[in-house]
């Protein structure tokens, strides 16, 4: 049985956090998936490329050979994992995230990684575009305010001048940007569970999770 599970939500929510856990206890390959479009905001910015150059942004994509090493983002042989979760890149990953062309070209790939291997996916239309067929389905959410608490603090630990406040009014402008672009908006999928994590641990979280897998699987 081929095994593919779908995490949505918006930014913050603890994606990343929990499909890594839950990827490894059932030997899942983890694809971060938001961390694909960052990649295409960073190397967009290092090559002078706006949203609006979108051939040459597309054109720039075909040339990105990504892959996932221990959960690090490998673009083109080097690790660039500490460059997309800086926050640069955050404020600007949504306009980039928005063109349909670039979500093309990336749903395809990672489709193709579901077709080939156990996976584990998490970004804002896995369930509702990329995994739509999967029978896991989860939708992570949490106040702005909680969210905002969790990436200052990250921030903080990596040493990364921040803001709480302006952390906060980017993950608002960010979940405005994510919720209301044309294509492949951030819903959640009419057959997902939704898990608000305000207020619960990871552990607490991966055990909603990984109970309802299980129940499915057996």
């Amino acid at each position: 049985m081929r095994i593919s599970v779908a995490i949505d939500g918006p930014a913050g929510a603890g994606k990343s956090t929990i499909a890594k856990i839950v990827a490894k206890k059932f030997n899942l390959m983890y694809i971060n998936t938001g961390a694909m479009y960052r990649a295409v905001a960073l190397k967009s910015n290092e090559n002078g490329l706006s949203p609006a150059n979108v051939g040459e942004i597309c054109s720039l994509l075909k040339t990105m050979k990504m892959k996932f090493e221990n959960d690090d983002l490998i673009l083109n042989e080097k690790n660039i994992q500490d460059k997309i979760t800086m926050p640069s890149i955050s404020s600007q990953v949504s306009a980039y995230a928005s063109i349909p062309e670039v979500r093309k070209i990336l749903v395809k790939i990672q489709r193709d990684m579901s077709h080939e291997f156990n996976v584990i996916m998490d970004g804002r239309d896995i369930g509702t575009v990329v995994l739509k067929d999967s029978p896991f389905k989860f939708f992570l959410t949490a106040t702005p305010e909680e969210r905002a608490v969790r990436r200052f603090k990250e921030l903080s630990e990596r040493n990364i001048e921040c803001s709480y406040e302006g952390i906060l009014q980017d993950i608002k402008n960010r979940d405005y940007a994510d919720t209301h672009r044309e294509t492949d908006p951030l819903k959640k999928a009419d057959d997902a569970i939704e898990v608000d994590t305000t207020g619960l641990n990871i552990n607490q979280v991966c055990e909603k999770i990984n109970s309802y897998i299980l129940k499915r699987i057996y």
